[in-house]
């Protein structure tokens, strides 16, 4: 059983907060999906009016689908656009900042960083080096891809499980990156 993704190919069921056993291959198709992300959403150039669309397109998806999330958008240091929607928690605010540490740090979606950790037979976190105060290898957190430039700012989602957060984001991605193309 697998949950489509608008235009995209079929997600694995592959589900990073259980517990039980799954199929590798489940687990190789998930990380096959979001390296297909990654090379679909390479962005012409990444402005702050850009950071204002994206994060008005997260917050519209967020008041219909009346999601109880935090989003932010940060390029280095600066912050271009952070909310939190009725129903996120002071705590969403830690997750944020620390999915976000993870994205920047690997240059890569914060879930895929979880997932690769998995595929060695383990999880990232069960790592001495891996300072979970810091970072945290779950889902929200995606890089903005500048092509021919590489991430050039972060932009994550909080409040819904992991892999919510994820699809959430590449949605809102592939919006903002179908009217650049069309613009």
């Amino acid at each position: 059983m697998t949950q489509q993704d608008s235009g995209a190919a079929a997600l694995p069921t592959f589900d990073p907060d259980s517990a039980e056993e799954q199929p590798a291959e489940s687990l190789a198709a998930m990380i096959g999906q979001i390296e297909g992300e990654i090379a679909e959403l390479q962005f012409p150039r990444f402005t702050k009016d850009d950071a204002l669309a994206l994060g008005l397109e997260l917050v519209e998806r967020g008041k219909e689908g009346n999601l109880p999330i935090a989003i932010d958008i940060t390029k280095g240091e600066q912050v271009l656009f952070h909310v939190a929607l009725e129903g996120a928690t002071p705590d969403n605010e830690g997750w944020v900042r620390a999915k976000q540490r993870t994205a920047l740090r690997y240059e890569e979606p914060s879930l895929l960083v979880g997932l690769r950790g998995r595929a060695g037979g383990g999880r990232i976190e069960d790592n001495a080096w891996f300072d979970q105060s810091t970072y945290a290898a779950h889902g929200g957190a995606f890089p903005v891809y500048v092509r021919d430039v590489g991430a050039v700012a972060v932009v994550t989602v909080s409040g819904l499980p992991q892999v919510a957060d994820h699809r959430l984001v590449v949605e809102a991605l592939r919006e903002i990156h179908r009217s650049m193309r069309l613009g």
